[in-house]
């Protein structure tokens, strides 16, 4: 009777143990970024209270929409002693119960720390990212990560996702690897199961996926990247990047800036025009996820872009030229997307006048748009 006890206990333990390790059904494939609201926003109180509503998730379930990734950042989460500030964690939680109501998931994505800002080499800040340096930083990053999974660990992991760092900006690629493989580790001593996405070094550029080291055997990952090339296209006259000055012609597809422009071009931008003197076409941004695409293939993983889109000044007719390549080589390697983003500078929805910015950017995404000839899908 004793040894048919601890025959049924040591089963009972492995069953446990398999259904804690075992793969989960978080399963994601459109979806948008609801940014600069508990990050990259200096919006505090009302203001902030008020930006994102229920009506929002039941908008975009409406629409088609099957996931968000909410970015949050430290400064809005913890003061400089690393004492909590609640209203951020109440905004949060609260915006994950509406998602889950309205049968969205969620990735909680940590966007900016003070230890790490993916823009601060542009912003000439790069010295203060000491992240990948400071093992005391290195070990406050997992410390967050504690106190965010002690609040949402009781959430589903069929439902919320962790991204437990965005854009890493890494001197060496084995700097980011290594720090995976810390934060893996504590992560899963505390939450087996919990979908874990994680993305490659370099801004998350496909072309650093080959440097990536991936946890092996753990199928709780989806690995991540983004995705705006040809920036000049994409960023067309946005303040912060280094072709803001250029006031050239952009073609989408075909030669995105002629040599004639080129040449007519500030100097200070002519250092970033010439990636563009070439074609670009759908066939360009699919091989330029190649390396994405094989390493998820690889390890059997879900693939993600996490960020994609085109600021809001762009004509859009490239915007709309562009959308629709990308929407068709995600959905040929059946990879999954939120675009950047919801209604800021990038996105389709307008908070103030509570009405579409894009309407028609919306039916692209959702391959809804329709051929006024033939009445057919324009998107397959």
């Amino acid at each position: 009777m004793k040894t048919f006890k601890l025959f049924l206990a040591l089963a009972a333990a492995a069953l446990v143990c398999s259904c804690q390790s075992g793969e989960n059904n978080f399963k994601i494939q459109k979806g948008t970024n609801l940014s600069h609201w508990l990050s990259q926003s200096e919006e505090r109180g009302e203001a902030r209270r008020q930006h994102i509503q229920e009506d929002d998730f039941a908008r975009l379930a409406e629409l088609g929409f099957d996931f968000v990734r909410i970015p949050i950042d430290e400064v809005q989460f913890w003061d400089e002693d690393g004492n909590k500030i609640q209203e951020a964690w109440d905004l949060l939680t609260g915006a994950i119960d509406l998602a889950i109501k309205y049968d969205l998931r969620v990735i909680v994505d940590l966007h900016i720390i003070r230890s790490h800002y993916f823009n601060a080499e542009n912003e000439g800040g790069a010295a203060a990212n000491t992240l990948f340096t400071d093992e005391a930083a290195q070990q406050q990053l997992i410390n967050m990560w504690y106190q965010l999974s002690k609040v949402l660990k009781h959430y589903s992991v069929d439902y919320v996702a962790y991204e437990f760092m965005n854009e890493p900006v890494a001197d060496e690629h084995e700097q980011w690897n290594q720090l995976i493989a810390k934060v893996h580790k504590a992560l899963r001593a505390r939450e087996p199961r919990r979908t874990l996405v994680i993305g490659s070094n370099k801004w998350q550029g496909t072309w650093t996926f080959k440097h990536l080291r991936v946890p092996e055997g753990d199928k709780n990952i989806i690995l991540s990247f983004h995705y705006y090339e040809p920036m000049i296209l994409t960023h067309y006259g946005a303040w912060w990047t280094k072709t803001k000055d250029y006031k050239g012609n952009v073609t989408y597809p075909g030669v995105v800036v002629s040599q004639e422009d080129y040449e007519a071009a500030p100097e200070e931008a002519k250092p970033g025009l010439q990636n563009y003197l070439r074609e670009w076409n759908r066939e360009t941004l699919h091989a330029e996820m190649a390396d994405a695409i094989a390493v998820a293939e690889k390890y059997g993983l879900q693939l993600f872009c996490g960020e994609w889109g085109v600021y809001e000044t762009v004509n859009r007719d490239w915007a709309y030229a562009w959308t629709r390549d990308m929407i068709s080589v995600f959905n040929e390697f059946n990879i999954a997307w939120t675009t950047w983003c919801y209604d800021a500078d990038f996105g389709f929805w307008d908070q103030a006048k509570h009405d579409y910015k894009d309407r028609k950017l919306v039916d692209i995404l959702m391959g809804t748009e329709m051929d006024t000839c033939s009445g057919a899908s324009l998107i397959e």
